[in-house]
């Protein structure tokens, strides 16, 4: 009988979830890689180049590829034969492994978990607790699986009960455009299919688990209906061309995995959540012997990609912008932004509203006439840096906020990742602002550009506190202008023409 001790257990739960922060798995980085390498998109090859470069340099600082470091799901199988040596239940002893290693003094990450989600959404600061799902099976040993899901990628979950005749590629094709670029492709989708509701997205889930291979299923062929299901899937979203962050090219996704159970005769139960260019996941296996080491990738393992933003880029100071400069910017144009740059999201923009409507003044600091807003909620810093890793986060969430800030407040611009509603661009053409994406999955790479940071309102607020950045050369794109014309609308619209036209002369 292997006994499995307290110790070992949490240790290795706090080191797996390290480890993923700042490695990607290396089928990732070689799926993305050969996507880069045939990307036809200009703006979707920039993006990608951006998300290696960000990996590489994760990988040698050891910092989390995104800063937002996700919430924690585990898969456990159990070994009946397995004794514990603990005085704790597993789901305290997964907890105090993911609070050891959110709150790593060499490598803190982003505490994005709230209690009480209906009411205060008080952030818990530590990152618990996790998701766990657990299984007894025959053996002694502890099988583990875990990941740390981005809340973009998530957020973009879809489930449905279709009908037993419906088509499963009729309704990804379908689902995925309403997805828009939230889930920060190219990544993976995972379906669920089978079972009951709640089955079908736990399978979703643990499918995102898998390794990418779906280059050596489409050369060998498929064995069996589910593999057959995997490349009609994979070839029919990136016949979409929405490309990398939304903004057209060859490559939406990198593979698609799917997972069944048995369901009832007159269901059809289908999720689907993707995975986003943070994929970060790891599996070990717990034998009796102590903590498990994960060996590390090679350097070798990341491609040497250089990148320029090139002559054409325009360098704005914020400092000095005014309303009128932002009326010639155009659509898919890349801005290297210099200057004073104030932070904000969900929950500072809500408290920013409810205080306008009240007619209350916002705190000393928080002066948004003629400036920029930077949608993200960065990593803390470590050591001798000036912020952690402080990616973008999904601007659509952004959007019922939009007319108030634009109307109310002087401001004239904005940056996130993907794409804006139909409510934010009439808002943006209103008013004469401009929306610019910064790539989602380089978070690292983005902290570089941060030469100064400071808490300027609402600290309560954890990491959703609005900071003042101080950003020099910080590279994004023009994604939706003055004029309320969307790169995210018109980049996909052209690929998945080019994609037609590219396989008609095959």
């Amino acid at each position: 009988m292997t006994s499995v001790r307290q110790e070992d257990f949490i240790a290795s739960i706090a080191d797996a979830l390290q480890f993923i922060s700042y490695y990607h798995p290396v089928d990732f980085i070689e799926a993305v890689h050969a996507a880069y390498e045939k990307e036809q998109s200009p703006a979707a090859r920039d993006a990608m180049a951006q998300i290696l470069i960000n990996s590489r340099m994760c990988a040698e600082g050891k910092r989390p590829v995104c800063q937002d470091t996700g919430i924690v799901v585990v898969f456990l199988e159990i070994g009946m034969d397995v004794r514990w040596d603990a005085t704790m239940g597993i789901e305290e002893m997964v907890n105090e492994g993911v609070r050891r290693a959110y709150l790593h003094p060499e490598n803190t990450l982003r505490a994005s978990i709230v209690s009480d989600p209906v009411g205060a959404r008080t952030n818990t600061r530590d990152n618990t607790p996790a998701v766990v799902h657990m299984r007894l099976v025959p053996g002694d040993t502890v099988e583990v699986k875990l990941a740390a899901k981005g809340g973009g990628s998530e957020n973009k979950s879809k489930i449905a009960m279709l009908n037993p005749s419906d088509s499963i590629v009729d309704w990804v094709v379908k689902t995925v455009p309403t997805m828009g670029a939230g889930w920060c492709p190219p990544g993976m989708l995972g379906l669920g299919i089978g079972g009951s509701a709640e089955k079908a997205a736990v399978l979703a889930k643990e499918s995102l688990m898998d390794p990418i291979d779906i280059h050596h299923l489409r050369e060998r062929g498929p064995r069996n209906a589910v593999e057959e299901l995997r490349l009609q899937l994979f070839e029919a979203v990136n016949d979409l061309g929405i490309g990398a962050q939304g903004l057209g090219g060859l490559t939406t996704v990198l593979d698609v995995k799917v997972k069944d159970f048995p369901t009832h005769a007159a269901s059809k139960p289908v999720a689907m959540i993707p995975n986003c260019a943070a994929t970060r996941h790891a599996h070990f296996t717990l034998d009796g012997s102590g903590p498990v080491t994960l060996e590390p990738p090679g350097l070798e393992n990341w491609p040497q990609i250089t990148w320029d933003v090139g002559p054409g880029a325009r360098r704005v100071n914020l400092d000095s912008i005014s309303r009128p400069d932002v009326q010639n910017w155009r659509p898919g144009e890349t801005l290297l932004l210099s200057g004073r740059l104030l932070t904000g999201r969900d929950a500072a923009h809500k408290r920013i509203v409810d205080m306008l409507a009240r007619g209350e003044r916002l705190p000393e600091g928080v002066d948004f006439r003629d400036r920029f807003i930077y949608y993200v909620g960065p990593v803390d810093p470590v050591g001798d840096e000036v912020v952690g890793p402080a990616g973008p986060t999904t601007a659509t969430r952004m959007d019922k906020f939009t007319e108030t800030m634009l109307a109310e407040t002087g401001l004239i611009g904005m940056v996130g990742k993907a794409e804006r509603g139909q409510a934010a661009i009439d808002a943006i053409r209103r008013h004469q602002a401009v929306y610019l994406m910064a790539v989602g999955g380089a978070a690292y790479l983005v902290s570089k550009a941060i030469r100064a940071s400071r808490v300027v309102a609402f600290d309560d607020l954890g990491m959703e506190a609005i900071h003042e950045f101080e950003v020099r050369d910080m590279p994004v794109t023009v994604a939706v202008d003055s004029r309320g014309e969307s790169v995210h609308r018109t980049g996909p619209e052209e690929w998945r023409v080019k994609i037609s036209e590219i396989k008609r002369s095959a």
